[in-house]
């Protein structure tokens, strides 16, 4: 490390620094973190630095590494190659930064440059004249530097961008997930804690992951309601890469351990609009510049016209040339992804009526108001207007989106929950998120949810709960030996709690027979299926829905027994009920429909089968859209 004046040599254009940043992610520590082969991922980047002469007890070292802490949180030194490589390697949803000391640099960028995680190189050496011309060639070595400072100011913007780049962000007509953004939001803010405990279950949480300055956590612990939440988000501790991290990854223990804090600064966040709101212009823009990865840039153009959702909180600005010097113009240079400046056209009478509430920080952030910052609550939606390349002679990958702010009473946002909404039923709370894990493709991330809710309950309807809750997240994950003992587990504890004719025992049976379904045991089956009908049949009207979806697993069942007699009176039996319980046109008419087709066939009644499956494509037609996969169906079967 040298003593002399700093000089530095720039690379690329992304590293370029204006005369004032604003550090949004970083948490002061003093310690040095030492490798591990493994590590906890909860924030979105971390700091590696290989120098073969480093030393915790020099000074200088001690210094530099306070410098690098007070812009990223976790900050991993290394004298050896081989064991920098690998904890490269191991790396899977973080973004790393890395700062290659001396003349090993020549040697060790070559093969690390490929790493897909690696997002920019910093070369701390005296002499720069032997990096340059080798460093001009690797698009992500950002300079070369006698002094750790300037890197540090290379490093906060380079930083700012990545966290911005990994924002999580669905298409509404790319994404078949988009439409439960929402219903995730609303299950996240309907969930109530004890506060003072859950700030505490966070601090010791933080403490096990072994890179938290304990000052830090200190703070939060003793001074948590001294500050508004909006002053914890935006100054310089770990809660803002960790929240968005959780969110991004949808990391159940994030979420569970930051639940409260995200109602917190929701809350605040409303509160504020609500005190804003008389101030606020009728139509006025808000800029963000970030980058976007070339997948989602292409989604992005494959959605002009309809809607996409910011996934976690959002901050903007009022100031065009911040959103597009600072973070736009930079990400254009990597190679990796496409240069976005977001242009937000913000009409208050549409934002009174939606439930993303934002909020001027001019007042309430950390820094004030050096970025004109306005923060969006989570999961803001907007409808894509028009996207533009932004003419520059520097690069070729700089755009301008236009978007719009869309309310709650949009049609195309309404539709597409709206059948959602109905699956949910009564479910609230952390069933409610468990539900749309499962949905969303990550039952894993549900079983996890589950496995901890149902640890941490001490009544007997929580254990209920919680185990069929996790026989129906293994039975979405073909885990059926499993999703059977916990069924069992919860209608086992529902007899003890619950008269012998509830329908919460109708739906164990239900749910253990088509388990027993799915294995092929179809004598279990069709005994299960039919105690739950039997239980229905006291407990509900003759001619309840649930009824015939009881009849219609019987039915399905008798066909995979080859009994189609059987099978054909309990299909018929369920269209009974449904021509009286449902609308004429309703898909689950149009569904016993094809399966009566089906058993025809089965029986070599083929002229029967056709009138049945052509009475099923009738009602396709008029409930399902024109490219729906049920009406294909249909259209083979005839």
């Amino acid at each position: 490390m040298s003593k002399q004046k700093s000089t530095t040599t720039v690379i690329s254009d992304a590293a370029a620094m204006p005369s004032t940043t604003t550090i949004t992610n970083a948490n002061n520590r003093a310690a040095v973190v030492p490798p591990r082969p493994r590590r906890r991922e909860r924030q979105n980047s971390l700091l590696v630095w290989l120098d073969t002469d480093f030393d915790e007890s020099k000074d200088n070292y001690k210094i530099s590494t306070q410098y690098l802490r007070n812009i990223l949180e976790t900050v991993t030194t290394f004298t050896d190659i081989d064991e920098s490589i690998d904890f490269l390697t191991d790396i899977e949803n973080e973004k790393v930064f890395m700062i290659v000391s001396g003349a090993l640099a020549q040697h060790i960028v070559p093969i690390i440059q490929e790493c897909p995680q690696l997002v920019s190189i910093y070369i701390l050496y005296d002499n720069q004249s032997i990096h340059e011309e080798w460093a001009k060639t690797i698009p992500k070595v950002k300079g070369i530097y006698t002094q750790i400072e300037p890197i540090c100011k290379a490093l906060q913007i380079d930083q700012e961008n990545c966290d911005r780049a990994m924002i999580s962000i669905s298409f509404n007509r790319i994404d078949p997930l988009f439409m439960y953004t929402q219903l995730l939001k609303e299950a996240l803010l309907e969930i109530e804690d004890d506060d003072a405990k859950s700030i505490k279950e966070l601090v010791e949480y933080c403490r096990l992951q072994s890179d938290a300055s304990e000052k830090t956590l200190e703070q939060i612990e003793q001074e948590y309601r001294n500050h508004s939440p909006i002053w914890w988000y935006t100054g310089p501790y770990f809660i803002y890469s960790m929240l968005n991290c959780g969110l991004r990854q949808m990391d159940v223990d994030i979420i569970l351990k930051m639940g409260f804090f995200i109602r917190h600064l929701h809350q605040h966040i409303t509160e504020l609009y609500r005190e804003q709101q008389g101030n606020m212009p009728t139509n006025f823009q808000v800029f963000r510049g970030q980058g976007l990865s070339m997948e989602d840039f292409e989604k992005m153009k494959q959605t002009k016209g309809g809607l996409m959702s910011f996934n976690n909180f959002l901050s903007t600005s009022r100031n065009r040339d911040i959103s597009l010097e600072n973070f736009a113009r930079p990400a254009a240079f990597n190679t990796s992804s496409v240069g976005i400046l977001f242009i937000m056209n913000i009409d208050t009478a549409i934002s009174t009526k939606s439930s993303t509430p934002f909020a001027e920080l001019s007042k309430v952030g950390y820094y004030k108001d050096q970025e004109e910052e306005i923060l969006f609550s989570t999961h803001a939606i907007f409808r894509i207007d028009r996207i533009e390349q932004i003419h520059d002679n520097q690069c070729d990958r700089l755009y301008e989106v236009n978007l719009t702010i869309v309310g709650n009473d949009n049609h195309e946002l309404n539709t597409l929950t709206a059948h959602i909404r109905e699956e949910l039923g009564e479910r609230t709370g952390w069933s409610r998120l468990g539900f749309i894990l499962i949905k969303v493709g990550k039952p894993a991330k549900a079983e996890q949810l589950y496995q901890i809710l149902l640890a941490k309950t001490s009544s007997d309807q929580g254990r209920a709960d919680y185990n069929h809750q996790l026989g129906w997240v293994y039975k979405n994950m073909g885990e059926y030996s499993k999703a059977l003992l916990y069924y069992e587990n919860a209608l086992d504890t529902n007899k003890k709690i619950l008269p012998p004719n509830h329908l919460h025992l109708a739906s164990s049976y239900n749910n253990i027979g088509s388990v027993y379904c799915s294995m092929g045991e179809y004598t279990k089956a069709l005994s299960s299926y039919e105690r739950s009908l039997d239980i229905q049949k006291i407990a509900l009207p003759p001619n309840h829905p649930d009824l015939a979806s009881s009849y219609n697993n019987i039915g399905a069942v008798y066909d995979k027994m080859g009994e189609y007699s059987k099978a054909l009176s309990s299909y018929e039996r369920s269209l009974e009920i449904q021509k009286i319980a449902l609308p004429p046109n309703h898909p689950d008419l149009a569904a016993s429909y094809n399966n009566i087709g089906m058993v025809y066939n089965n029986m070599a009644e083929y002229s029967k089968a056709v009138s049945s499956y052509e009475r099923s494509l009738e009602i396709r037609k008029i409930a399902l859209p024109p490219n729906h996969p049920d009406l294909a169906a249909s259209y083979n079967n005839i």
